[in-house]
C-alpha cells in the first residue's frame, strides 16, 4: 500500500441489544464509503452497545457479525475494525476484530476491564497486544478503558497508528479528549479514537468526540458532537517517519517489560 492511508471514523448511535438492527444501520451508513476508504473504524460493541446483562444472547451472534464484517470489507474494498462480545469456552471477551477486503481476520481482546462498571465481573481480559499490518502501516488496536494505561499502549517502535474504539460517556468527555492527545504525543504516532453517541440502555449519554490526532497532538479530524456522522481523512506515513527522524524522542525512552 502507498504512503497515504484513508481512514474513516464512524461515529454512530447504537440500538441497545439489537444486533440485526445495528448491522443493518451500519450497512446503510457505510455505503457512502465504497472505494473511498482504506480503514473503517466502528465503535466499541458496535452490534449491541456496551451491555453485560445480555452478553450470552449477544455472543450468539458472533458468526453473523464476523460474516457481516467480511461481506462489508469486501464490498467496500476496505479494512474494517470494531469490537463486540464473544464467548470462548466458558469465558466472555470484549473482542476487537479487524477484517480485510480479502477476508483475513485478526483479533485483540480488551485487556483493561472497567471495574467501576463491573466489567471485570462479566468478561475476561486479554493478554496479547497485537499489531495489524495494512501495507507498511503498523496499527495497534485498543479498546476504551485501555486508553487510560500508558504503559500498555507504549509505542516500542512497533506501531504507527493507535486505534481506540469506545463507549466513553459524556460525563468523562474531557478525560477522553485529553488522553487521546496525550497518547499521540507520548508515542509519536497517529491516534484515532472512535466513540458512540446517543443514550444507551442504562441511560448514559455519549457526546462522541471521535477524532484523529497526529504525532504533534494536532486534531486532524473530529466528528460532530452528539450526532452520527463519518469523517474520512488522509494520513501520511512518510510525514510521520520524517517527524520521528527530526525529533527522535523515542531514543531517550525508558526500557521496560510488561509481565502478563
Amino acid at each position: 500500500m502507498k504512503d497515504i492511508l484513508r481512514l474513516s471514523l464512524v461515529q454512530s448511535d447504537l440500538i441497545w441489544g439489537d444486533v440485526k438492527s445495528n448491522l443493518e444501520q451500519f450497512k446503510q451508513q457505510l455505503s457512502e464509503l465504497k472505494g473511498k476508504s482504506d480503514l473503517i473504524v466502528l465503535p466499541e460493541m458496535f452490534n449491541s452497545g456496551f451491555m453485560m446483562s445480555g452478553k450470552e444472547d449477544i455472543a450468539s451472534y458472533t458468526d453473523m457479525t464476523v460474516s457481516w464484517m467480511c461481506e462489508q470489507a469486501k464490498y467496500l474494498d476496505s479494512y474494517i475494525m470494531g469490537s463486540f462480545i464473544v464467548k470462548e469456552a466458558d469465558s466472555f471477551y470484549n473482542r476487537m476484530y479487524t477484517v480485510s477486503p480479502d477476508g483475513d481476520i485478526s483479533t485483540y481482546d480488551k485487556r483493561h476491564l472497567f471495574r467501576m462498571g463491573n466489567e471485570h465481573e462479566h468478561f475476561s481480559g486479554g493478554k496479547e497486544k497485537g499489531i495489524v499490518n495494512i501495507g507498511e502501516w503498523r496499527i495497534r488496536p485498543i479498546v476504551c478503558y485501555d486508553l487510560r494505561f500508558p504503559v500498555w499502549s507504549r509505542n516500542q517502535q512497533d506501531y504507527d497508528l493507535l486505534v481506540c474504539v469506545a463507549n466513553w460517556p459524556d460525563a468523562r468527555r474531557d478525560v477522553w479528549n485529553t488522553i487521546l492527545k496525550a497518547r499521540a504525543l507520548d508515542n509519536q504516532a497517529f491516534v484515532a479514537g472512535v466513540n458512540r453517541v446517543g443514550i444507551d440502555g442504562m441511560n448514559l449519554a455519549y457526546a462522541g468526540d471521535s477524532a484523529l490526532i497526529d504525532a504533534r497532538g494536532k486534531v486532524l479530524a473530529k466528528c460532530e458532537d452528539y450526532k452520527s456522522n463519518i469523517q474520512t481523512t488522509h494520513i501520511s506515513l512518510d510525514e510521520l517517519r520524517s517527524f520521528r527522524t527530526k525529533f527522535p524522542v523515542y531514543l531517550d525512552a525508558d526500557d521496560f517489560e510488561i509481565k502478563l
